[in-house]
């Protein structure tokens, strides 16, 4: 069976456990808007913590890279909740999710849950990080 997630002020870290743990239990997982998910917390420290990843590279073509397109960052989220993405379970259920920005037509108009409501407090959203 397919979930299709609607990602709009959902929290980026209650998201993705709840992604990983639906996958691992063999669903497919469709997380639609990645670029309107939230992160809590003071956006400036979000941002530092952002720009140290990114600027941590490597020698020429070693080292992890941090992408800066939002649903990328979202999928690196999910990724890290999984037990091992290289192999066995880990790597079965992280094919199983796919993310998207905004709405791709063929999920106009099928039945979505809403993952976020309204907050109040601290926060940013991805697409302030990505490009």
């Amino acid at each position: 069976m397919t979930k299709i997630i609607d990602g709009k002020n959902a929290v980026l870290g209650r998201l993705a456990s709840y992604a990983a743990k639906e996958a691992l239990k063999g669903e497919e997982i469709i997380i639609l808007n990645c670029e309107e998910i939230i992160i809590t917390g003071n956006k400036k420290n979000i941002e530092k913590g952002f720009e140290e990843k990114r600027s941590r590279v490597g020698h020429s073509q070693k080292g992890p890279r941090h992408s800066k397109s939002s649903e990328k960052m979202v999928k690196r989220t999910i990724r890290g909740m999984l037990p091992d993405h290289r192999k066995g379970r880990g790597k079965i259920a992280f094919k199983k999710i796919k993310c998207y920005v905004g709405v791709p037509k063929e999920f106009q108009e099928s039945k979505k849950i809403l993952a976020g409501k309204q907050k109040k407090t601290k926060f940013a959203r991805i697409k302030d990080f990505s490009k």
